[in-house]
Order: structure tokens, then C-alpha cells, then sequence
């Protein structure tokens, strides 16, 4: 009775949500489904589970379900015993998880000998990935949220650098979470305005909503006593992806299971896709295409290699959910029901196990007849070490082994048929930024470009982008010069202007473009940053340092900031505060050589001799190619 009674509130709610607001009527668009306009509002999870409990309790055991918690000991795949710990071999840092009471914690640290010369320690907020092949982790501080350093990969039970941190390039405890990776990873959060990876709050794991739609109206529809028997009929007030289109199912599932190179729609954000939309509507998917051997793949890369299937060209019907049922992990799906997706079209003269498959009885009994382990084998991933996947290519066996190595051919748009020029420059250009630093994809973006004939705003977009990457800053501020209104340009390229200016050593202009993007991007931090630095290089040391104070108080683990504002308080005198800022940066980043320079500085302007010699010692040793480092010993002389 009390359970009806809360529902029955819950719903009253709902309808009002749902009906009394400024636009209250349901109008149409191109899809039947209601719960489509912008009226509708998403629930969470927990109210699914009130009407569907049993889809919430298996679905919770999916790796969908449990792509992202809390960082509890319950949510941990991990080992921590004496093997828990991580070398970084070229940047010379430890990494040592542990819990500490209920607090995941990673240290980081660096040795000298057997002595610690360096440690820094950080909370993990939270866990992502379901721990099938791994457990990475997240820090928060004060919404903005980064990704640590390590993961567990749970497949070889082995803690190691995380995907993309080795060789060179571990950024540390700053690599952005930006909303596009929050977007497939998880359920919606709430995401800061202005920002590019700050939340009011996050959710824990893909939930319903992600799948059927925000579900606001169908709610208020059920509660107001609007009952559908969906045996017979279609309930237009939430999506049944089973309902959907063959290629609307896919377009669903491929949002996230088709990694490659995403280039956002003018307008659009990656918020904005919702189940029965197509990519191509929010924004487009690049991937790249080579000429020969075809088993190098990212492992979210299980719609492309469906979709490079003969089972798929030919049957034009199977989609995902052909075998998998998302409200049951595959851990826990008979392999049964994934061989009846293969005899449904295998038929052959209805004896399966005689006519269709080829392969000796006595091998076929070694994988329980089971057609996806010889047709679908398991693979690595070119992006993520240490995992296992399934390759979602159904081939014949061994068939790719035998292709010669294959070498770039160019990018394929997989969402747009005949993607405009301007769309395929922009995604060379990311493809560019993002994964492979070769001029010869400039080249290729340069060419789409120059097809073009009418220039608007999204081409203007393009031409910038492709001369900051090419560093013709000279070009850059001759297209500046005949912008009208800056209105309608996005936030990055107003930012790259700046850049053009700043590179130029135009202080001036780089400060008025740096501050066009940071009024439309207030709370990124880099941003922020720049414009601080523009600012005291104008002069404007107030403004200046009320800048490098708005970015610690937004995030107090930011060094850059602590450095710049330490130095500007040593121009204005103020030695005792400026060389405390100055040791938080080097506390945040041992490496940080500006600010070992900065403090260098700091104490021969102050004649703390043994201090210097200190700062400049350790200068000349970890970083012996530095060429101020005979200057400042030259100053240090004259103390």
C-alpha cells in the first residue's frame, strides 16, 4: 500500500513537470515518439525501477549497468597487495593504490636511491568501467574531474600505466574528463555551463533513460491511467528500441560502441542525441580506412566491424540487439541464444549440425558448437593494452591473417553518406589533434577546404583551426582582421585566434580574443590561464591576479596557476607569499621547470644564497639542457 501511495506522489509530480511549463504542448517532429521534445524531462533510474524491477536488477549486472560508481571497495576490481604498485618508466614516477579506510587513495611518488624525493597524494572520487577488462580511475576537485594516472586491468589482474599514459605521456592527475567522455560512459550528469569538465553532480552507471529516452511523459502517461498492452501496440510515450528501424537500433547503440574521431554539429553538444535521433543530427563519426589487412581496431569498435560483416552487408537486418539482450550481461547469456541469431538465417535443410558448419566435430565439441568463438575470435585493442575483446567482425576463420599489412588510405565518414567538404576538413583536422600528428592530414584537410566556394562561419571555423595547427599565425590574424561579429563564432576559435596574436607577441589583441572565448567558455581553466598571462604581460597585474586566484579557488590542484600568480607577486615585491605559491606549484609538479626557475629568481632577488643554490642545483641536475640555468648561475655569483 505505501509503495502505491509513493508512486502514486511521484506521478502526480511528474504530470506536472511534464504538462505545466511554458511550452506545455507536445508538438510534432520527424520521430512518432513523444518523449522526444525538449518538455520531457529525464527521472533517473530509481524511478524506472518502481514499475520494471526485474529489467533494473538484471540490467544493474550489466556492463553498461555498472560502467561507472563511487570509488567504494564493492565497486573495485582490483588487487591490492604488495604488486600494487607502478613505474613509470619514463617520467620516473611511482604509483601505489591503496584504501585507506573506505578512501581509495593513489600515491605518487619518486625515489632517489632508497630515499623519497618527491610524494603526492590523491582521493579517488570514482571508478569507471564495469572491471570485465578494466577499472580506471577519477579524481574531483570541486567539480572539475580528471582521470589518475593508473588502472587495473582486470583481465590480466595487472595494475599499469593508464591506456595512453605510457611512453612519455603521462599527464598525471590532469587529463580532462571532458563531456564526451562522460557522455557514453555513464548516465547524463549535470554538467557546468561554461565549462568543459566540471559537474554539479554525476551519475553512477548507464541508466534506463540513455536507452529509452527521458521518461517524464510516460510516467505522467501510466499514472494518469493511459495503460498500452505493448504486446499489440507501440507506447509512443518511450522508446522500445526493439520498435525502432533496423538502422535507428544501431544508431542507438553505435553513439558509443563506434570510437573513432566525433566532430560535433555547429550548435550541437553531445548531450543533445537521444534514442531515436540519428548521429549525423548532433554530430558525425570519422574513422580511419587502410588497404590491407583489416584486425587493427579500438575496442569500441564493435558497430564498425559488424557492419564490416558479410552477415550484416547481406542480411540488412541485424543490428545489436539481434543477439545481445541488454537487460542481461553477457556473463550470464547462454551462448544458445547467441548461436539462434546465426541459425536463423544458417538454416540450410534444418539439420544445423550436418549441413551448415564445416568445421570437424571434434573441434566444433571444443567450443560447444559454438559459432561465435570460431567466427568472431577474441582480439586486443590498438587502444587500450591488456584486454581481451570480441571481435565483432564475423569472418571466416584465419581468413584476415593472410592479407599483407595495410597502410592509411584516409578517413571514412560512417555517419554521413556525402559528407560536405567542410566536414571532412574538420575531421582530418581532429583526427589530426586528437590521434596522428601528420602533415600529411593537414594536407588533406587543406585540400577539402579548398573545394569549397561559398564561405560561411563553419568554414571560417575550419580555415583557423587548420592554421593553428600549422602555425601560420601570420595568416591567422589576417582572417582576424575582417571578422565582423564575433558572436557567432564558437569558443575555440576565438581561443585560437588569441593564440595567433599571442604568438606574434600582440598582447593586446591576443588579451581581446582570449577574453571573446573565455566569455563563452567561462570555466575553462586553460582559458582562464591564458588570459591571466596576457593580462600581466599588459600590465594589468590586478586583474592579472585576480584571475590566477578565480582558477585555485575553482580548482585548488591547478600548478600553473600557483606559478603565475607567485611570480607576479615577486615582480610586485612580495616575496614571502610569491615563494609559498611557488612551492605549491613544484608540491603539484616536480617537473614544473618554469616554476623552479621562478623560485630560482625569487631567492637570488631576495639574496637567500644557500636557498639559490639549492633551487639551481636541482635545476642543472634533472634538467641539464636548460639554457637559463648558466644565466641564473652568473646572478647567483653577484650575491
Amino acid at each position: 500500500m505505501q509503495k502505491k501511495i509513493i508512486i502514486a506522489i511521484l506521478f502526480s509530480f511528474l504530470l506536472i513537470l511534464t504538462f505545466c511549463t511554458k511550452k506545455n504542448k507536445i508538438t510534432e517532429n520527424d520521430s512518432p515518439y513523444l518523449n522526444q521534445n525538449d518538455t520531457v524531462q529525464y527521472v533517473g533510474k530509481e524511478t524506472c525501477r518502481l514499475c520494471h524491477a526485474d529489467k533494473y536488477n538484471t540490467y544493474m549486472h550489466t556492463g553498461m549497468g555498472l560502467s561507472f560508481d563511487h570509488a567504494t571497495k564493492e565497486k573495485s576490481a582490483a588487487l591490492y597487495d604488495e604488486h600494487a604498485i607502478v613505474y613509470d618508466t619514463a617520467n620516473n614516477f611511482y604509483y601505489k593504490p591503496y584504501f585507506e579506510n573506505d578512501t581509495l587513495k593513489i600515491t605518487e611518488f619518486r625515489l632517489e636511491g632508497k630515499d623519497t624525493i618527491y610524494k603526492r597524494t590523491e582521493n579517488i572520487s570514482y571508478i569507471i568501467g564495469s572491471g570485465q577488462h578494466t577499472n580506471s580511475h577519477l579524481v574531483d576537485f570541486n567539480g572539475y574531474v580528471y582521470q589518475a594516472p593508473i588502472t587495473f586491468y582486470t583481465q590480466k589482474k595487472k595494475w599499469d600505466m593508464a591506456p595512453g599514459m605510457e611512453g612519455g605521456f603521462n599527464s598525471r592527475f590532469a587529463r580532462i574528463i571532458e563531456f564526451e567522455c562522460m557522455n557514453c560512459h555513464n548516465g547524463l550528469p549535470s554538467a557546468v555551463k561554461g565549462s568543459v569538465n566540471k559537474y554539479e553532480n554525476v551519475a553512477t552507471g548507464i541508466d534506463c533513460e540513455r536507452c529509452h529516452g527521458p521518461g517524464s511523459l510516460h510516467v505522467a502517461s501510466v499514472s494518469a491511467g493511459n495503460l498500452i498492452d505493448t504486446a499489440n501496440q507501440i507506447d509512443y510515450t518511450i522508446v522500445n528500441p526493439g520498435k525502432l528501424t533496423v538502422d535507428l537500433q544501431n544508431e542507438l547503440c553505435l553513439r558509443c560502441h563506434l570510437q573513432g574521431v566525433n566532430v560535433l554539429n555547429t550548435g550541437s553538444t553531445f548531450f543533445d542525441f537521444k534514442p531515436g535521433d540519428k548521429i549525423s543530427d548532433h554530430w558525425n563519426i570519422f574513422l580511419p580506412r587502410f588497404d590491407g589487412k583489416n584486425d587493427k581496431f579500438l575496442m569500441a569498435s564493435q558497430a564498425d566491424r559488424m557492419e564490416l560483416s558479410k552477415c550484416y552487408i547481406q542480411s540488412h537486418k541485424l543490428s545489436c540487439i539481434t543477439c545481445h539482450n541488454p537487460h542481461i550481461t553477457v556473463k550470464e547469456t547462454p551462448a544458445i541464444q547467441f548461436n539462434k541469431a546465426c541459425i536463423n538465417c544458417h538454416t540450410g535443410n534444418n539439420d544445423f549440425s550436418k549441413t551448415i558448419c564445416k568445421e570437424s566435430i571434434e573441434v566444433r565439441k571444443l567450443n560447444n558448437d559454438n559459432c561465435s568463438k570460431c567466427h568472431m575470435p577474441q582480439s586486443g585493442a590498438i587502444d587500450i593494452p591488456h584486454v581481451s575483446i570480441t571481435d565483432h567482425k564475423i569472418q571466416v576463420p584465419g581468413k584476415e591473417i593472410q592479407k599483407g599489412e595495410g597502410k592509411f588510405t584516409g578517413l571514412q565518414c560512417m555517419t554521413t553518406e556525402n559528407p560536405s567538404p567542410v566536414l571532412m576538413a574538420k575531421g582530418y583536422l581532429t583526427y589530426y589533434e586528437a590521434f596522428v600528428k601528420d602533415e600529411e592530414l593537414l594536407d588533406s584537410a587543406r585540400m577539402w577546404l579548398n573545394k569549397i566556394k561559398t564561405k560561411d562561419d563553419t568554414y571560417f571555423a575550419a580555415e583557423i583551426h587548420l592554421k593553428y595547427l600549422s602555425n601560420d599565425f601570420k595568416d591567422i590574424t589576417r582572417a582576424a582582421v575582417e571578422i565582423d561579429n564575433t558572436d557567432d563564432l564558437d569558443a575555440w576559435t576565438l581561443y585560437r585566434i588569441g593564440e595567433g596574436y599571442n604568438a606574434l607577441q600582440d598582447a593586446v589583441n591576443a588579451e581581446k580574443y582570449f577574453q571573446y572565448a573565455l566569455n563563452k567558455l567561462p570555466y575553462n581553466l586553460d582559458f582562464n590561464l591564458k588570459l591571466g598571462s596576457v593580462k600581466f604581460m599588459n600590465k594589468k597585474y590586478d586583474e592579472a591576479q585576480k584571475i590566477f586566484a578565480f582558477i585555485i579557488s575553482e580548482n585548488p590542484k591547478y600548478a600553473k596557476a600557483y606559478s603565475n600568480l607567485g611570480f607576479l607577486l615577486s615582480v610586485q615585491n612580495k616575496p614571502a607569499e610569491a615563494e609559498k605559491l611557488l612551492l605549491i606549484a613544484i608540491s603539484l609538479d616536480p617537473d614544473y621547470l618554469q616554476a623552479r626557475i621562478n623560485l630560482c629568481e625569487l631567492y637570488i632577488k631576495t639574496r637567500q644564497k644557500q636557498k639559490a643554490k639549492d633551487a639551481l642545483q636541482y635545476i642543472t641536475r634533472y634538467f641539464p639542457e636548460n639554457t637559463q640555468a648558466t644565466a641564473l648561475a652568473e646572478q647567483l655569483k653577484e650575491i
